[in-house]
């Protein structure tokens, strides 16, 4: 059984002088496989080759997706988490990627997380994550390597009471989870913060948008306040593993689980398992 591939070849190492290990230079997604099938792996793909264009990383989705399927086929796995990750490759000391001419390309399988306390059907506790997420216009959206925001921010609680932490801007605006996109739901309307200073364009976020209209759902993308999350009639995050969890506190506030969360949490579930 292989559970890790690089560059379409069963292997467990890559060269210390790779540039995703050496500055970050480089993407991953995180896919969920159920019955032996990725999900979504269409939208993943579409956001790996557009970032891959904004980092000028030459990257062939074609080939991608065929050593995707045999990865899973090697591995036998038919339900499980892959990780694909793809930097820019072997460089020499600086930051000049002119040298750089393949990239690399990993595929590792993981057996899927376990959340306690069934927080799809209970909700969760945010915790107040105090690192604030910089404003980054060249790099907002993509989901490059450089994740150190998001690992200090973890860093800060240890207790199973939250099960994700809410990330704000350095404006005080909320914008998505440590692991997660964040939506509000008010008077009948979906309201996800716009990305195009800092955040992570998640695919399941994506997705929501895409369905938005099929599903009936007027949905706005718009920078809110902490007020506005507060005064919002219910409130989630979102991504492309564990689905939808209803959000049901954040500091001293409290939302309870409503009807247009269920209906998401619903049609999000059956995309990612059927």
């Amino acid at each position: 059984m292989s559970l890790t591939w690089l560059n379409g070849e069963p292997r467990t190492e890559i060269g210390i002088l790779d540039r995703g290990l050496a500055y970050g230079d480089g993407l991953f997604e995180t896919i969920r496989v159920e019955a032996g099938e990725p999900r979504l792996l269409e939208l993943h793909i579409q956001r790996l080759s557009s970032d891959a264009r904004r980092l000028g990383i030459k990257l062939e989705p074609q080939r991608l997706r065929s050593e995707i399927r045999q990865c899973l086929k090697a591995s036998e796995l038919t339900r499980c988490i892959l990780k694909v990750v793809v930097t820019r490759g072997v460089g020499g000391r600086g930051y000049s990627p002119a040298d750089c001419i393949s990239p690399s390309r990993i595929i590792a399988c993981f057996d899927p997380p376990e959340y306690p306390g069934q927080p799809s059907v209970n909700g969760v506790r945010l915790f107040e994550c105090q690192t604030p997420l910089g404003l980054s216009p060249a790099l907002a959206g993509m989901k490059h390597l450089n994740r150190l925001e998001q690992v200090l921010a973890r860093a800060e609680w240890s207790s199973p009471e939250y099960a994700e932490g809410l990330m704000l801007d350095l404006n005080g605006f909320p914008v998505e989870g440590t692991m997660s996109n964040l939506f509000l739901a008010s008077g009948g309307r979906l309201l996800t913060p716009d990305l195009r200073l800092c955040g992570v364009a998640g695919v399941c976020r994506q997705y929501i948008i895409n369905q938005a209209q099929a599903w009936q759902l007027p949905l706005e993308i718009a920078s809110f306040s902490c007020a506005d999350m507060v005064a919002a009639d219910e409130v989630f995050v979102c991504n492309s593993v564990f689905g939808v969890w209803p959000v049901v506190a954040w500091g001293n506030h409290q939302w309870s689980i409503g009807p247009l969360t269920r209906a998401v949490q619903k049609r999000v579930g059956e995309a990612l398992s059927e």
